[in-house]
């Protein structure tokens, strides 16, 4: 193997690297805003269903007829 190709080969490999690092970046980012959103979601989700300090009879039966 002569030198000029050892030196490529090591050069390519660095900027595989490089492109490994950079993509795990990348998914974790993506997947930070994902459980952000999922957060925010059940967070809504839950102060929507919570029927804690309402009145009496809130909530309970609800007429579908009109």
């Amino acid at each position: 193997m002569d030198m000029m190709s050892m030196v490529s080969g090591i050069l390519a490999a660095k900027a595989g690297n490089v492109q490994t690092q950079v993509a795990a970046t990348i998914m974790k980012s993506n997947a930070d805003a994902e459980k952000s959103a999922v957060q925010t979601l059940l967070g809504s989700a839950q102060q929507n269903m919570s029927l804690a300090n309402v009145g009496a009879g809130i909530g309970g039966n609800v007429n579908m007829t009109a």
